[in-house]
């Protein structure tokens, strides 16, 4: 969509962003209308289509800044692992921290999936998100297999794809249910991932 090739930088671009992040957090996406964000972002409506087009183009954007600070978040954690101890220590971390500090984008992220569903060219947002994750893991964990700290047992990408896939899949059950002790949980997930990725005996 040309709306979508658009750049918007600076401060209005981080309070439209902001503000669609947070609507979603309250009202879902159903109900975060242009003219909420766009009063609460402090800008005009017509500034907002003019940008992203249609709401659902403004999440994709939303998911996606949030999803290039995650990656950037995780690179610079993960770039300090020496062992394989130190790269599992750091993956738990950072999924706790994103329950911790930013459970919105959990949520964000299942409401762009359901969009998705719907949506084509949302869809083919989603995956082109979803494969430069995924392709910027791999690469980090070609990086550590380079430097001597991992040793991969299957292809990069489909590991990288398992990370994702068990991140993915324990937030929301983690944040729908905080009362339970998950270290067990994290444990065997932590095991899981193990035979993935370190020497074996």
């Amino acid at each position: 969509m040309e709306a979508a090739t658009r750049s918007l930088a600076g401060d209005k671009a981080k309070h439209i962003v902001e503000a669609m992040r947070s609507s979603v957090a309250r009202r879902g996406a159903a109900g975060s209308t242009f003219d909420h964000v766009a009063r609460e972002a402090g800008v005009s409506r017509g500034l907002l289509h003019y940008y992203f087009g249609t709401k659902e183009q403004l999440l994709v954007e939303v998911v996606r800044r949030d999803a290039e600070l995650r990656m950037a978040l995780l690179d610079e954690q993960l770039s300090g692992a020496r062992t394989v101890d130190d790269f599992l220590e750091l993956l738990v971390f950072s999924l706790e921290d994103l329950l911790r500090h930013d459970a919105e984008f959990t949520a964000l992220f299942l409401e762009l999936f359901t969009l998705a569903r719907r949506h084509e060219d949302i869809a083919l947002e989603l995956t082109q998100l979803l494969r430069g994750t995924r392709m910027r893991l791999a690469g980090l964990l070609l990086a550590k297999e380079e430097e001597g700290v991992l040793q991969l047992h299957a292809d990069a990408e489909a590991i990288a794809d398992v990370l994702f896939a068990l991140g993915d899949g324990l937030a929301p059950r983690m944040l729908a249910d905080p009362e339970r002790d998950w270290s067990v949980t994290v444990a065997a997930a932590v095991d899981c991932v193990r035979t993935l990725i370190a020497e074996r005996a």
